[in-house]
């Protein structure tokens, strides 16, 4: 599909039941969190939902950390998500950042385990060639191509269109993951039969 002179891509279908997986992006932050909400139907084709930016209070890092917890543990108890994404961190030069972004992953993480919600993390790499195409497209490439894939006309923050963009990432590949899950839950169902069987014949032949 083409939008102008840029290309969309599409996403492939899921082979389950017709209804639309909604999907939670986050970018965590100690400083600011983005989060996108989207929904990715058996078509495949994406809808815009909503997205943000929540903005912790304070100088200290616990009670921040507790605003992230409590406010996407709101959002998800609202707007309902089947899958988080969060992006895998990747650490550079700076050990204090990394280390807040670490504290502001774990928080994310909380949320979503605390509301029972599955999660995916998904490599910077893999969220750039998803959305842009290639591996070193910047934060402008990013917002653009994201505001184009989903029909945005408002200006998104860097925070948002990153988060949107990771979940974007995970409806392009969640087809095949949840076709891999179903194949290894087939398989696990498969031993625990044949398990069965053989404790089955083992108990009768010591009879």
């Amino acid at each position: 599909m083409r939008k102008g002179n840029i290309p969309v891509s599409r996403p492939p279908a899921l082979r389950s039941r017709g209804d639309i997986i909604r999907i939670l992006g986050v970018d965590p932050g100690m400083g600011a969190t983005g989060f996108g909400l989207i929904e990715f139907e058996n078509q495949g084709s994406l809808l815009y939902r909503e997205s943000g930016v929540l903005r912790p209070r304070g100088t200290s890092v616990s009670p921040r950390l507790q605003q992230i917890f409590r406010g996407l543990t709101r959002l998800i108890e609202t707007t309902k998500p089947r899958f988080m994404a969060v992006e895998r961190p990747f650490f550079g030069k700076n050990v204090k950042s990394a280390m807040l972004l670490g504290q502001a992953r774990g928080a994310a993480l909380l949320a979503a385990a605390e509301t029972d919600l599955e999660v995916y993390e998904i490599s910077p790499l893999e969220v750039k060639q998803a959305v842009v195409g290639y591996g070193r497209a910047d934060k402008e490439q990013i917002q653009a191509m994201v505001r184009v894939i989903l029909g945005i006309r408002q200006v998104l923050t860097a925070d948002a269109a990153d988060a949107l963009a990771v979940a974007i990432c995970l409806a392009h590949s969640l087809p095949l993951k949840i076709s891999l899950q179903e194949a290894l839950l087939k398989d696990s169902r498969r031993e625990q039969r044949r398990s069965a069987r053989w404790t089955e014949k083992d108990l009768g032949g010591r009879r």
